[in-house]
């Protein structure tokens, strides 16, 4: 099978038109039937898969580092009385357990990314429900500012996962329709199990949608709105512009190679080495005149796509081993000199860094970060990859060469789901623990002999004993139940307050996950099995 690529560009989009207008953009949803993401199905009726969303994200990246002027982004569909169908249900079919989840968690991230750029990048969006908006199309529209829906006495929004398919809103729509639109649970639970959806008057009376626009008056209200969409937005700094060059990895069946990114896969032993690069010197005196290859910005996108491709094209890796190289104090330095730039661009360059880590905490592999060479270099915004790993190895040597180094990165700029920063989710039940590191970390790099006792390092150990127990602890791992091991990660990593985010990574995913398993979707007589075909689906009655 091709490795998935999730680098394109909006001259290449098969499905999205972008257009750009002074502070309002259109990003308008046109799905081509024949572009699907795999051969064997029909992109019918606007309903999209893993190629439509990877142009989604892609559009939402480039609106806030290539277009600081637009304030709102209006998404609707090019298509008649059609919207959105949702994603694709012969795609589901076809496809693979660990590829349905996966598509899923990428569809939920990029609907936060959405979330994220209205919160923190003075950027909204209005979904311009133009016609039927069902499933994943109704859960676009809950990741946005604000939903029109045209009052034609036919269009509805509906979430007809569970009666038609026996499965769940697995874009977080259930956890979005309560949570962030806060409606009625007892309502919720109609909406949700009508097949059909709900539409005019009642569809705004109980909150699903913000507005309803008669045909007639569509396009001048759907333009009223951005602009008022837009003039919320006007407080926040933008720019400048820059643009986002391809990252053109090496490939091969078992590595990636990028600049500062490397990935190596063991099939064998079904493992995996991580490897990040530091940049080679201090940064620029003005980020933005660097653009695209600035370190802080172009090792994250090459890890962001590197992890991408290991979830989707690698699912049996079982342990991905973390490591770093170069010089420390360059990473202290970009770190720097990005806390204390007041430019919009180098707020997008914190905030992707943000989102690329939150994208390491979700990937379901084993992470052991390791630090056993004197060129390590887990400092700063590279200490967060460790301090995100399920283990952390250091060899403790005589000289304290191998260390870590904190920087602003640490200190709250790059916070969890949970909405607490790794360090406060490491030190939970022991709050003094944070400030003891960073008070530490002032002083200087911080030695492996001194890393285990701060709360730092899993596991130190010098020379004799480390390769061994490395490569033990690494073959246990990947010998354990891989669903069992997904679980346990999930749980452990996201320690804390719940939030809109964790729940759902950690429960909707959870049990959508669960779901994907059972014959009642996925067997032979299922729901999602029989779909399309005049057999109906047999349920198993019992509940567990």
């Amino acid at each position: 099978m091709d490795p998935t690529v999730f680098e394109t560009h909006p001259d290449r989009y098969h499905h999205w038109k972008l257009a750009v207008a002074g502070e309002v953009a259109t990003l308008t949803m046109q799905v081509d039937p024949g572009h699907p993401h795999r051969p064997g199905y029909e992109l019918k009726l606007n309903s999209y898969d893993l190629s439509v969303d990877i142009e989604l994200a892609d559009a939402i990246q480039r609106l806030r580092f290539e277009h600081p002027e637009v304030r709102a982004c209006v998404i609707g569909a090019d298509l008649d009385r059609v919207f959105c169908s949702g994603a694709n249900i012969y795609m589901l079919g076809l496809s693979t357990h660990s590829f349905k989840v996966n598509f899923c968690k990428f569809t939920n991230e990029t609907r936060l990314y959405l979330e994220d750029a209205s919160a923190h990048s003075g950027l909204g969006f209005v979904a311009a429900c133009k016609g039927t908006t069902a499933g994943g199309g109704y859960e676009l529209a809950l990741a946005c500012d604000e939903i029109l829906l045209v009052d034609d006495g036919n269009s509805a929004v509906s979430f007809p996962e569970t009666p038609l398919l026996a499965v769940l809103p697995g874009t977080g729509g259930l956890t979005r329709l309560v949570d962030k639109r806060k409606v009625r649970r007892d309502r919720a639970d109609v909406f949700c199990t009508l097949a059909e959806g709900i539409k005019g008057k009642r569809a705004k009376d109980w909150g699903l949608v913000d507005a309803l626009v008669p045909r007639s008056k569509w396009d001048a209200d759907v333009a009223v709105r951005a602009q008022a969409v837009a003039a919320r937005q006007v407080a926040t700094t933008r720019g400048p512009a820059v643009a986002l060059t391809p990252l053109a990895p090496s490939i091969s069946a078992s590595s990636l190679t990028y600049r500062y990114v490397s990935l190596t896969v063991d099939r064998a032993a079904r493992t995996a080495q991580l490897r990040i690069q530091a940049p080679d010197g201090p940064p620029p005196a003005d980020a933005a005149t660097a653009g695209a290859d600035l370190w802080s910005l172009r090792a994250f996108r090459e890890l962001d796509d590197a992890l991408l491709r290991l979830r989707f094209d690698h699912p049996e890796v079982a342990v991905v081993v973390v490591r770093t190289a170069g010089e420390r104090a360059n990473v202290l330095a970009h770190d720097v000199a990005l806390d204390r730039d007041g430019s919009g661009f180098a707020r997008e360059v914190r905030l992707l860094q943000r989102r690329v880590l939150k994208r390491l905490d979700n990937t379901a592999r084993s992470l052991f970060a390791v630090a056993d060479a004197a060129d390590s270099c887990f400092a700063g915004v590279l200490l967060e990859t460790a301090l995100a790993a399920d283990r952390f190895y250091m060899l403790v040597d005589g000289a304290g060469a191998v260390a870590v180094a904190t920087s602003p990165a640490n200190a709250g700029p790059n916070p969890m789901a949970s909405g607490l920063s790794r360090l406060e989710a490491r030190f939970y039940g022991e709050p003094g623990g944070v400030d003891r590191v960073l008070a530490r970390g002032a002083e200087g790099p911080i030695g492996s002999a001194d890393a285990e006792p701060l709360g730092l390092a899993t596991i130190a150990l010098d020379d004799i004993d480390f390769a061994d127990e490395l490569r033990i602890a690494v073959e246990e791992r990947a010998s354990l139940s891989p669903d069992a091991l997904t679980g346990m990660e999930a749980s452990l990593r996201f320690v804390g307050p719940e939030t809109l985010e964790t729940k759902i990574f950690g429960r909707l995913s959870a049990w959508q996950n669960w779901i994907f398993t059972r014959a009642n979707s996925t067997g032979e007589h299922g729901a999602l099995t029989l779909y399309g075909r005049p057999e109906r689906p047999t349920f198993n009655f019992t509940r567990t």
